[in-house]
């Protein structure tokens, strides 16, 4: 049995239907409020922040893919992730469940250096800093032999349905809706995407791949990276609107954080707009070379007859 910690965001439920087709029928989704995805899922209701809650969703798994997400609080991030993260690592070491951390790039330099899973971490902010200890505390974990475990990182989502990204916010919403798209800073630096199925697909790749333990990968994108400008410009295309945007400058991105704390939560991850982001994820490619990337074109046009906003 293969277990999601973290079942109700949109990773979480493109997982359990990426391993419905491609690897188990035996899925088990976990979230406080946990909904079925696949006819054949079961469910438990569990709250990751409990150690016995936590031990009772991976006990009997032979899997736990913990996707979980929190809000773009600060505060929250720093309180709670460091427990989730050791009490998955708790139960997962007691069961003898292997674990699957699906992470993101936050603690990595926010310049235009390509990344790859060698980059040292130096996070510019305290979602980054608790992102790198979390991400060190796995590591940690593995080298002492407490646990199977492998880290998969992923750079922005982009995606159908429920996706949370600043650029489905900011860029593909609101071009769907026939708005102007709003820009971060600059609209001429290279964006490194992940469309969220690809993300998923992956993640149950490897997760089921015996080779790939004890490691860290990034997982694939598209690497025909596009701008913000060229990006909007195709979504327009594809939506059939009006390729209108405005960029966002500095002083008024500061300028909104005094009265919105979402926007304020988020400035830290400001720098990264500013330059090219370069995220490499040959390592993936090489392994699995069969693996289908989406191309932004074709994830661009599921997402228009997709029924979100």
């Amino acid at each position: 049995m293969q277990a999601i910690l973290g079942a109700s965001g949109q990773i979480g439920r493109e997982l359990a239907l990426a391993l419905k087709r491609d690897v188990t029928s035996d899925i088990r989704l976990v979230s406080r409020n946990p909904r079925k995805v696949n006819e054949t899922d079961s469910l438990l209701a569990a709250d990751l922040l409990d150690a016995g809650e936590t031990a009772r969703a991976v006990a009997g798994a032979e899997i736990a893919f913990l996707t979980a997400g929190l809000p773009m609080d600060t505060g929250l991030w720093v309180a709670q992730w460091p427990v989730i993260m050791t009490n998955v690592i708790d139960a997962c070491a007691r069961a003898g469940t292997r674990l699957v951390f699906f992470d993101n790039t936050y603690m990595y330099p926010q310049t235009s250096q390509p990344q790859t899973e060698e980059t040292p971490f130096q996070p510019c902010g305290k979602k980054g800093e608790v992102r790198a200890a979390i991400a060190r505390q796995l590591l940690a974990a593995m080298e002492q032999k407490r646990l199977s475990a492998m880290i998969c990182r992923a750079p922005e989502f982009y995606g159908p349905g429920r996706t949370q990204s600043i650029t489905n916010t900011s860029i593909i919403d609101r071009l769907k809706q026939h708005r102007p798209a709003q820009v971060l800073l600059r609209d001429d630096t290279l964006r490194s995407l992940i469309y969220t199925p690809d993300a998923s697909r992956a993640l149950a790749r490897l997760g089921n791949t015996p080779d790939a333990w004890g490691q860290t990968w990034h997982l694939p994108c598209d690497d025909h990276r596009l701008t913000s400008r060229e990006f909007i410009g195709l979504a327009a295309e594809i939506f059939g609107t009006s390729p209108r945007y405005r960029v966002l400058k500095r002083w008024q991105v500061q300028l909104a954080s005094l009265f919105s704390p979402a926007i304020r939560d988020a400035s830290e991850l400001l720098p990264r707009y500013a330059a090219d982001n370069i995220f490499v994820s040959d390592k993936f490619k090489a392994r699995f070379p069969d693996f289908r990337v989406t191309s932004f074109r074709d994830g661009l046009s599921a997402i228009r007859n997709d029924p979100a906003p």
